[in-house]
């Protein structure tokens, strides 16, 4: 498979459950080649290769934990919009601190996510 033919997926990593699981989420959809993962940190930090690769054409996935919408931030810094922005508390998946992912959910939401942009 040509990875260069999927989209690009760009994720929170926050300290939050919340950002924990849009984290998740795009790592599961670079495993599953439905989306290549790029760095959403490279962006907002300038590295020019991150940054070409962000401003390649490719259709683009952004995946936020909460309403901060930190991804979709980066990427406007750069004048880049997702063709796809989620933002997973509005798919009921709970910005908790100190607490790790919940499982169950973040495939449900996975796969929420996946309807959306298939």
């Amino acid at each position: 498979m040509d990875r260069k033919n999927v989209p690009l997926v760009y994720s929170c990593s926050g300290c939050s459950s919340a950002a924990q699981t849009a984290n998740t989420i795009a790592i599961k959809m670079d495993r599953d080649n439905v989306a290549e993962m790029s760095c959403i940190a490279g962006v907002g930090g300038d590295v020019k290769p991150l940054v070409k690769t962000a401003k390649s054409g490719r259709d683009i996935i952004a995946i936020d934990g909460c309403p901060l919408a930190c991804c979709k931030h980066i990427l406007a810094r750069h004048d880049i919009e997702a063709k796809h922005h989620f933002v997973l508390t509005n798919f009921d998946v709970p910005k908790r601190q100190h607490e790790d992912p919940d499982p169950q959910l973040t495939l449900r939401t996975y796969n929420q996510i996946l309807e959306l942009t298939l």
